[in-house]
């Protein structure tokens, strides 16, 4: 059964920087494509960045693009959000999420945020 683990975040200052991770077991990371979600109090869940499994493509949430950095590391079972210049409005849990989506276009992925494994989600606050 697929598990996913996020992990790296807490709090940083307004143009500050996280990395976090999402560390996968249970499955072949290099089938599945990989979501980043965040979700802020009292709001919907927002996608903010995926990753294909077929060719690596990626997408970026408008909040996000320019600023955040999605990789995977198949060998390491692992999948990182590198974000740069936070703002206030970063702020939420963050979680991670796999599915063996594989022809689909990966802004579709993002966009249905349909993923069958979730991650526990990690905090990121933004603060000064």
């Amino acid at each position: 059964q697929p598990q996913l683990v996020e992990s790296g975040g807490g709090s940083v200052n307004p143009g500050g920087s996280l990395t976090l991770s999402c560390t996968t077991s249970g499955f072949l990371l290099d089938r599945y494509a990989i979501g980043w979600f965040r979700q802020a109090p009292g709001k919907e869940r927002e996608e903010v960045s995926c990753i294909s499994a077929r060719d690596g493509s990626t997408y970026y949430g408008d909040s996000v693009k320019g600023r955040f950095s999605i990789s995977r590391e198949n060998a390491k079972n692992t999948v990182y959000l590198q974000m740069n210049s936070l703002k206030f409005e970063d702020t939420a849990v963050y979680y991670c999420a796999a599915d063996t989506y594989w022809t689909m276009p990966v802004q579709e992925i993002c966009a249905m945020q349909s993923f069958s494994s979730w991650g526990q989600g990690t905090q990121v606050t933004v603060s000064s």
